[in-house]
């Protein structure tokens, strides 16, 4: 496969650009690549690079293209939006019907602010939570990422860990002290820091975590920490950015039948164009200025191009249950094809998904947590991305992060899928 022009523009990137990317996991580095694919032009399942090379996407823009690039009902109200205006800096009435849209689907939602990403939108919720409790730390759960706040970058996940890292540098020591970690799903460890800390305003987590790889989440836990932070004065906050429209029309508080104080939502609710929100109980919600004093703002807040995309994405969600059907079943085949490629082969693999968001990890154990995804095998993960990409299917360029399926993978993309991974795994045993 040529990627000469690629190569090319990585090189002319990395003199404008820090490290040739604008976000760290683009880079390819943790796959031992020396340099990324550049895309051109995405449509339905596949995506196109500069070198005119076809690819079956299989991260989706890590969620939001959950009916696939450009899909035709999106695009045409994206283009009459644009013909409108792209920026007002004023409300539009689109918003508002985003809005009860949202809340129709969560429950939970009695308010919801719009923000430009996911990473504004968990800041605010934090931010919220300690005005509402009149308390200043934060929970948080290690290898879970919740975007690049300060108070949040401590022990995350993604793109930290691609490159080796659990925190970033610039992060003082007094916001660190405000953090506290523990491990995801260790119920113990959560009863005693909430038990001896007082000052606890909020636990924050992916109720599906994504981020150290795909974990799956039981719901006794969720439901213990619903409980604590009940009894604590605490906040819950779901980070949804990843799994709200994604596993179900309602999100992880749906599929959980749990109902968080606040949620933060992205990549979906924009129909793949840049939006986060924020969102939950009137009586949290309302400390929000201009009704109350909790400051939050956004030049590009409810884009009138997202929204649009947003509202047509999910009214499409909404109107086409099968979808979620859909996808669940496409899911349950690949995992099981896979599995039995690890039997035949005698790969020390396993994996884990729910709904349509999987990892495929190298070890012989279940990953249950971040330290057990720390200790799967680089190498071969390694090789699975590099056969993967020659035979044209476009995976998780890190081992941290999750594959998402789109509702208009066909049955041939599956079998291109499955005829490169097999691939992959004869590549891998003949390094056992």
């Amino acid at each position: 496969m040529n990627t000469n022009k690629s190569k090319e523009i990585f090189e002319k990137a990395k003199k404008a650009i820090p490290g040739g990317v604008n976000s760290p996991v683009r880079a390819f580095q943790s796959v031992k690549k020396d340099y990324p694919i550049f895309i051109e032009s995405g449509k339905g399942s596949k995506l196109f690079d500069e070198d005119g090379n076809e690819y079956i996407d299989m991260i989706g823009s890590w969620g939001p293209m959950i009916l696939g690039h450009n899909y035709p009902e999106v695009l045409e109200v994206v283009k009459t939006e644009m013909e409108k205006g792209t920026s007002f800096g004023l409300p539009t009435k689109k918003e508002v019907v985003l809005a009860e849209l949202v809340k129709e689907c969560f429950p939970a939602i009695e308010k919801i602010r719009l923000t430009t990403s996911g990473t504004e939108a968990t800041m605010a919720a934090v931010r919220l939570s300690r005005a509402f409790t009149k308390k200043n730390k934060i929970l948080k759960f290690e290898g879970c990422y919740h975007g690049h706040s300060d108070s949040l970058l401590v022990k995350a996940g993604s793109g930290l860990l691609t490159f080796e890292h659990q925190d970033s540098n610039g992060i003082t020591e007094a916001v660190t002290r405000d953090t506290i970690t523990a491990p995801f799903g260790d119920f113990e460890k959560v009863k005693k820091i909430v038990e001896d800390e007082k000052d606890i305003a909020c636990i924050i987590v992916e109720p599906i975590p994504a981020n150290m790889g795909v974990i799956e989440t039981s719901k006794e836990f969720l439901e213990f920490l619903r409980e604590i932070t009940h009894k604590k004065n605490i906040v819950l906050i779901f980070d949804e950015v990843i799994t709200g429209f994604r596993v179900s029309l309602g999100g992880a508080c749906e599929m959980f039948g749990i109902q968080p104080d606040l949620i933060t939502l992205g990549k979906i609710i924009g129909g793949g164009y840049p939006v986060g929100a924020f969102a939950g109980k009137k009586e949290i919600m309302d400390l929000i200025s201009p009704v109350g004093n909790v400051y939050h703002a956004g030049t590009l807040s409810g884009n009138p191009v997202s929204v649009a995309a947003g509202i047509k994405t999910i009214s499409i969600l909404k109107e086409n249950p099968d979808i979620y059907r859909t996808l669940e079943k496409r899911t349950k085949e690949l995992v099981a094809k896979t599995e039995d490629l690890t039997q035949k082969y005698r790969i020390p693999a396993t994996i884990n998904a729910t709904n349509s968001l999987f990892t495929i990890f190298f070890s012989r154990d279940k990953v249950k947590n971040l330290k057990d995804a720390i200790a799967t095998n680089d190498k071969m993960y390694a090789i699975y991305f590099d056969t993967m990409l020659e035979n044209g299917i476009i995976v998780p360029p890190s081992k941290y992060e999750a594959h998402f399926i789109s509702y208009v993978h066909s049955d041939e993309d599956y079998r291109k899928f499955y005829f490169a991974l097999e691939k992959a795994f004869e590549k891998i045993k003949n390094t056992l």
